[in-house]
């Protein structure tokens, strides 16, 4: 009996320590487990996890309401020159001395800077046909002591050609001696004239070039007479003057002598029109020695000219031309010349 109770104490026993150590195992795992936990929780998330930030708008870009694009778009800018009985240009008024009016309504006018100061682009057309030929050479000196009369620094001259086809002669640049040198390197010829063409072109070349707020003044040195244009009479010159807010001056070397030829004096008449209806003026001097005379008239006006601004009361956007006009309040002796009108936009 004895023998049979000690055997069975020994099958036992390794079974029990078995037991142990699995518990043991199983007790330092799960301590380990508990100890790495923590740690885990305490790691920082990843950085590709962070939210995405929106970026801030530069402060140089336009916000979304489209505020300068809204003002450069509906105001309207009305160049005045007013001069006194003797011709002489009159320098302070102020906004509250004019009183202009589209179709007939008076508008709240705004003076855009001082007289002259505004910035001006300035075509020079040049004519380089065979009707001028014989005074071609004074024509450039007089048009070269223009531009040193009349041009500042932050002006910018553009000169064309008046040939068989319209040229740009001088691409826009505000450095004068590179103008009056594009002027001096004009060549006369032989050629037809395309007249309207080149004024046409000129004046989309401005309305497409300038800057806003600025004054842009068409001078033309020629007899108007026409005989090649393809694509604009005078019409149509008219209407891209008036698109492009162009003021259209022009000097005809010709002299009284026009009075003789039907061409001649239609050439004349159309540039008076084109002049009338600008605000600008069309010079006949009676000798080609009185160009120095009138290029300086020109600067002188266009050193005290006004740049009259307003917001039409009528917002439509027809795309329909509109008749303005201006003039002093109290002063009837005062002689006022400006734009008869401009092209609503067209939404």
């Amino acid at each position: 009996m004895m023998r049979t109770g000690n055997k069975k104490r020994s099958q036992v026993a390794p079974t029990l320590w078995l037991t142990l150590a699995l518990v043991i195992v199983a007790i330092q795992v799960l301590a380990g487990a508990q100890e790495e936990r923590p740690r885990r929780v305490q790691q920082p998330p990843a950085q590709s996890q962070k939210p995405p930030q929106k970026e801030t708008p530069k402060k140089d870009q336009p916000d979304e309401t489209g505020e300068a694009i809204k003002i450069n778009s509906n105001l309207v800018t009305v160049p005045v020159s007013v001069t006194d009985s003797g011709g002489e240009p009159v320098k302070n008024l102020k906004a509250q001395d004019f009183k202009l009016e589209e179709e007939g309504e008076a508008q709240q006018v705004t003076l855009l800077g001082q007289p002259g100061a505004t910035p001006l682009e300035l075509a020079l057309l040049f004519d380089v046909s065979g009707s001028v030929l014989e005074k071609f050479h004074f024509e450039q000196q007089a048009a070269a002591r223009f531009l040193k009369i009349v041009a500042k620094p932050q002006d910018q001259v553009v000169i064309f050609s008046i040939g068989i086809v319209p040229k740009l002669a001088t691409n826009r640049t505000s450095n004068i001696a590179e103008a009056i040198s594009g002027v001096e390197s004009l060549v006369p010829s032989k050629e037809p004239t395309a007249f309207y063409d080149t004024v046409g072109d000129a004046a989309k070349f401005l309305g497409q070039k300038a800057e806003k707020g600025s004054r842009r003044v068409l001078v033309v040195i020629s007899d108007g007479e026409d005989n090649l244009s393809e694509r604009f009479r005078f019409e149509d010159s008219l209407r891209e003057i008036q698109r492009n807010d162009c003021i259209f001056y022009s000097i005809n070397p010709s002299g009284p002598s026009i009075k003789l030829n039907k061409i001649s004096m239609k050439g004349q008449d159309s540039m008076i029109a084109l002049a009338a209806e600008t605000g600008g003026v069309a010079f006949l001097p009676d000798r080609v020695e009185d160009l120095d005379r009138i290029f300086r008239q020109i600067a002188t006006e266009l050193q005290a000219q006004y740049l009259l601004g307003y917001y039409p009361t009528n917002e439509t956007t027809d795309g329909k031309f509109r008749r303005i006009t201006a003039r002093v309040n109290g002063r009837p002796e005062l002689r006022v010349r400006s734009r008869q009108g401009y092209y609503a936009p067209k939404g």
